[in-house]
């Protein structure tokens, strides 16, 4: 089975963010052996930047100590690896940066391929959490205003039309507020492909009700980093939610 497969199945799903910068070896085996146990469906594995050559090793680390496929989150054309699954294809559909559209993938396209790398063609949109986040700054972007549902949904809409197989809405790590229900609802409604929402996700309440809005897949990392332990919480709000709702 392909990994954009697992995007189709028709039930709620958590992804665990790696950023490979901030874990120990000590705490990537924890948190593969975790959530290996918790039944916990991808890993997410990048970061906005990379400050030390971690990444190979993170995938490895968690490859040998889980069963879970391994998805590169690029934040730029250097986090490429060919030991993953697969990578999020990312084009930043929020923004005007060109670069970020379309001009890195020209420069990743080809050692993407020699990699035998499977591609997801994800658009990805950053919506304001209320503070400048690292994603922000590093794209040179601006992120949709959180109260703008029309343009959320139809930066969406758009998206899709575009052949893109996922939206990502994305408040940022460390946002101070999530990406809001209303408009999580509103995009749930505009489109078919799946969604998934990151960023701010801090309780179980909080994934709840974001599942709850319409979101498809959340993706969780700042919140694990300390305390791998959290991702049963996550999860057993994920497979409570899929058992009540009969998916």
């Amino acid at each position: 089975m392909k990994v954009v497969d697992l995007f189709q199945k028709k039930k709620k799903q958590l992804a665990v963010l790696i950023d490979p910068d901030k874990l120990s070896e000590e705490k990537l085996i924890k948190t593969a052996n975790v959530s290996e146990e918790a039944g916990v469906p991808f890993f997410f594995v990048g970061g906005s930047l990379l400050t030390s050559d971690t990444l190979f090793r993170s995938i490895r680390t968690l490859k040998e100590h889980s069963n879970i496929p391994v998805v590169l989150f690029p934040g730029n054309t250097y986090q490429v690896s060919r030991n993953a699954d697969a990578m999020l294809f990312l084009s930043l559909i929020s923004s005007r940066n060109p670069d970020m559209l379309i001009g890195m993938h020209v420069i990743a396209a080809p050692y993407i391929k020699l990699a035998g790398l499977e591609t997801v063609p994800t658009g990805y949109m950053l919506i304001d959490s209320g503070k400048p986040t690292s994603v922000t700054y590093m794209s040179n972007s601006f992120p949709i205003p959180n109260d703008k549902n029309d343009i959320a949904a139809c930066t969406a809409m758009a998206g899709e039309m575009l052949g893109l197989k996922l939206i990502f809405m994305d408040a940022g790590s460390g946002a101070d507020i999530t990406v809001p229900e209303e408009m999580i609802s509103f995009v749930k409604q505009s489109i078919e492909i799946p969604l998934l929402i990151g960023g701010g996700i801090r309780t179980p309440e909080k994934a709840q009700s974001i599942l709850e809005a319409g979101a498809d897949t959340i993706v969780i990392g700042n919140h694990f980093e300390k305390n791998p332990e959290r991702i049963r919480e996550f999860m057993d709000v994920v497979n409570g939610f899929n058992e009540n709702n009969g998916k």
